[in-house]
């Protein structure tokens, strides 16, 4: 049994079925291109014919140059009771363009006798017919035996037949689909085994949704009962909970399993290639996802860090850097020397166990924490923390005073906040307006500032975060506010702590002015550009 997969993407297809998926042709083609460059084998671009944007796109999809990933266009057998020849869906299968073809079949004779309505042999014709006219026609066919396993499971006999059908009638692969996602782990490895034995593991593949959180541990089971080809999604998109996660599937096969893929060695793309679909779909990258998530490879707690400070594998599974991703180190109430250490270290800073201000920078971080801080998506803050104990952190200006006033007028809303601070001698005493306070803080801040700090021009609010900590307290509960900023080639977090929900976000906005400046200040004495 060889041990290579081939790896048949069906993001653009049955990934763009999930809850608030959506790519536009111009999407859809970038993605296409990127797939293409990271090595997998298919690329399932849509239904043709069934909406606008997927006959555009595979209008578009036929000027493409791609290098190894062959394009395939998704529909159903014939009607009953039409011959295939005759069956508009498959005319525009073939008037796609695509070189593959993946044709989806009833395997279950509830969906035969109840959906379709017709009999069983008239469906093991459509089957077989419908596969024998695209194979005629050129097209390799990839035939998906939809409910395959419930199937299987109501009379494998006939769900046997549905497949022979289509290899009688040529086609490539059988996919066996966990349409429903129910399936368990060692009925799914007996039952493609019994697949593999009657057809051959070079024509078999999986085909797995998640309803049951099992769609990777399947499609690996699969393989492992020797399924050739895997079908999948990027970031585990799909109808419902999703389907099998490929940035999940593939490292597992390739890294742990010992099998080949013509992917295999582009895996360090992996990470970028997961927040490249993200950034595509709007959605936030989930920090949780294996191998290519942010906390992939996080260590908080003291033990854990210094473990993996000194043998990476005591408390890492793989390298992070086989997947594109790193190891990182999070600050917290638990941190003890160690986490601190090697936190500074990730962001630039060498700090020496055996310093004095080691102590009291535990204490203060400890604290902070207690009272509501949290450094994990606040570097710049930290940055500043041990800067300040080290006796490093820079005096750029001193505020006096800040104030942030809401008025509505009818259906008008808006917020004006006014700030007095001084700078380099000099007061400065700016009034801003914007259609929420945090938007006129952090503009009469800049406004005071940027006679002296032109380079905050460039400096932009992300996001803006908020929790409440104590929610037993209602309106006097504490609350912690995150905000990212970025100026065009650096993005950092800050964080602040108050009862107040406009000092916690003063606190966050006025850390990320302060973060920024240093930053300069510290470009500014290498003789470099800011």
């Amino acid at each position: 049994m060889s041990s290579a997969v081939k790896i048949y993407d069906t993001t653009l297809r049955d990934g763009t079925q999930g809850e608030g998926i959506s790519f536009s042709v111009t999407d859809k083609l970038l993605i296409a291109e990127r797939l293409d460059q990271f090595g997998v084998d298919y690329i399932e671009g849509g239904f043709p014919g069934s909406n606008p944007r997927d006959i555009t796109f595979f209008q578009e999809a036929q000027k493409l140059k791609l290098k190894h990933a062959r394009l395939s266009a998704f529909g159903s057998t014939r009607r009953a009771g039409h011959p295939a020849t005759e069956d508009p869906q498959l005319r525009t299968l073939l008037d796609s363009g695509m070189p593959v073809l993946a044709i989806v079949g009833k395997t279950w004779k509830l969906h035969v006798t109840e959906i379709l309505r017709t009999t069983l042999e008239e469906n093991l014709a459509m089957i077989e017919d419908s596969t024998r006219y695209l194979v005629a026609e050129g097209r390799e066919v990839i035939y998906d035996a939809e409910h395959f396993f419930d199937g299987y499971k109501d009379d494998s006999e006939y769900a046997l037949r549905t497949l022979a059908a289509a290899i009688r009638g040529g086609a490539a692969n059988l996919t066996l689909c966990d349409t429903n996602g129910g399936t368990l782990v060692d009925d799914f490895k007996t039952i493609v085994a019994r697949v593999v034995q009657e057809f051959g593991s070079d024509k078999v593949g999986v085909h797995c949704h998640n309803d049951s959180g099992l769609a990777v541990a399947l499609t690996l089971g699969g393989v492992v009962a020797g399924a050739s080809l895997v079908q999948g999604t990027m970031n585990g998109y799909g109808e419902r909970v999703g389907n099998a996660d490929l940035t999940t599937v593939l490292p597992n096969l390739c890294l742990k399993m010992g099998r080949t893929a013509h992917c295999a060695t582009n895996l360090r793309q992996l990470r970028d290639l997961s927040l490249f679909f993200d950034e595509l779909a709007n959605l936030r990258p989930n920090p949780k996802a294996p191998f290519v998530g942010l906390s992939a490879f996080a260590h908080k707690g003291g033990l854990h860090a210094n473990a993996a400070q000194k043998v990476a594998r005591s408390y890492e599974h793989i390298t992070p850097a086989l997947v594109g991703n790193r190891t990182r180190v999070l600050v917290s109430d638990m941190a003890g020397r160690t986490s601190l250490i090697l936190k500074a270290r990730e962001l630039g800073v060498d700090l020496d166990e055996k310093r004095p201000e080691m102590k009291a920078l535990i204490d203060e971080l400890k604290e902070k924490e207690f009272h509501g801080y949290e450094y994990e998506a606040a570097d710049a803050s930290f940055k500043l923390l041990v800067a300040k104990h080290l006796g490093q952190r820079r005096t750029f200006f001193d505020v006096e005073t800040y104030r942030v006033i809401i008025e509505r007028h009818g259906a008008q809303l808006w917020a004006e906040a006014t700030v007095k601070l001084q700078v380099n001698g000099e007061w400065m005493h700016t009034v801003a307006e914007e259609t929420g306070p945090v938007g006129a803080l952090d503009k009469a801040l800049r406004l005071a500032l940027e006679k002296h700090y032109p380079q905050l021009h460039a400096m932009q609010l992300r996001d803006y975060k908020v929790r409440i900590l104590e929610g037993n307290a209602g309106a006097g509960s504490r609350t912690r506010v995150l905000i990212e900023s970025g100026d065009g080639q650096r993005i950092w977090g800050t964080v602040g702590v108050s009862d107040n929900i406009i000092d916690a976000s003063w606190e966050a906005l006025r850390e990320s002015v302060e973060y920024k400046l240093s930053q300069t200040a510290t470009t500014e004495l290498h003789g470099a550009k800011p």
